[in-house]
């Protein structure tokens, strides 16, 4: 399969490569890296995100230059589209409106992936895009730099937690050294992920907290933000803090859930499990998707107590 798309890269002369909605680390570095490696070897190229970038990742200079939005790719006509980290082709907001005209290949490590691309490279076992990022990269003898190598690593070290995660086995360390190797800086990574956190996310974490709730013997821990308390403490949607991984490190604790409000009446709805419950069944059963221990869906309601109880109920039953 890496063969094919070294292949289909070699071919074009103009790539368009975009990550999904609502990015995180791990989407925002396959992005950056695969542009950043395709330019080192002559392609034209030019990174998309149809939706803001969080606070917290707009502090790497490397996603600054590499990423666009979506009137860029409107502009910018491309003769192959790479898709990294999405499982369908909703989660690429408008960028899916052009797949009709192009060739697409999908690189995802999502069980969940729907193969919607003319080739498509899904390897779930893979703890991170940003490592099938990193092999193509090297298949096309990439040179890597400090530059390179330091946003590469972001992904890999934001999708296993810093390396704690389950995910977390023997080729993410040797993916992480091969880039350490290549000058990635991770004290640069963990400074801007783990140690700026705003004082108003702190606060905001009171409120969350304050609206924290427990099911089936505490077995499951849920919690809301809502648009008002993002307002209270002046924070922006996007920037809304991910607080799911606090309330599954509570003891006692399998399944967490955050209700993070985006609209009136829209919620993206985040869960991770902690031992043994495969929240992507979850996901996908509410019209999403994503990983056993890390998923989540995106849901329009008037009314949120409903769609809790309704997500409880299909908790409940296997717990």
């Amino acid at each position: 399969m890496i063969k094919e798309i070294i292949n289909e890269i070699k071919n074009a002369d103009t790539i368009l490569v975009a990550g999904h909605i609502m990015p995180d680390g791990d989407d925002l570095s396959s992005v950056t890296s695969m542009v950043m490696g395709l330019e080192k070897i002559g392609k034209k190229v030019v990174g998309v995100i149809d939706d803001e970038i969080p606070e917290y990742l707009s502090g790497f200079e490397a996603i600054n230059k590499c990423v666009r939005d979506f009137d860029c790719a409107k502009n910018n006509p491309a003769d192959l589209i790479i898709i990294v980290d999405a499982s369908s082709p909703d989660r690429v907001g408008r960028v899916q409106d052009l797949f009709e005209y192009k060739r697409v290949i999908v690189i995802d490590h999502h069980a969940t992936n729907l193969n919607y691309g003319n080739i498509n490279w899904v390897v779930p076992e893979s703890a991170s895009a940003a490592q099938l990022v990193l092999e193509v990269l090297k298949e096309l003898n990439v040179e890597y730099d400090e530059e390179l190598a330091t946003i590469n690593l972001l992904g890999i070290a934001t999708d296993t937690g810093f390396f704690k995660y389950s995910n977390t086995n023997s080729k993410v360390f040797t993916d992480a050294a091969y880039l350490v190797d290549k000058g990635a800086n991770l004290n640069k990574i963990t400074n801007q992920i783990l140690e700026n956190k705003p004082i108003e996310h702190i606060k905001l974490m009171k409120d969350v907290l304050e609206e924290m709730r427990f099911e089936f013997d505490n077995k499951l821990a849920y919690s809301t933000v809502s648009l008002e308390m993002l307002n209270k403490y002046g924070i922006e949607q996007k920037d809304t803090p991910p607080f799911v991984g606090d309330l599954r490190s509570l003891r006692g604790v399998e399944v967490a859930i955050m209700y993070n409000q985006a609209k009136d009446n829209e919620y993206h709805i985040s869960m991770r499990s902690k031992s043994w419950f495969d929240v992507s069944e979850v996901a996908v059963h509410f019209g999403g998707g994503g990983h056993k221990k890390a998923a989540g869906f995106s849901y329009k309601t008037d009314n949120i107590e409903e769609l809790m109880k309704k997500v409880s109920n299909f908790i409940g039953e296997k717990l």
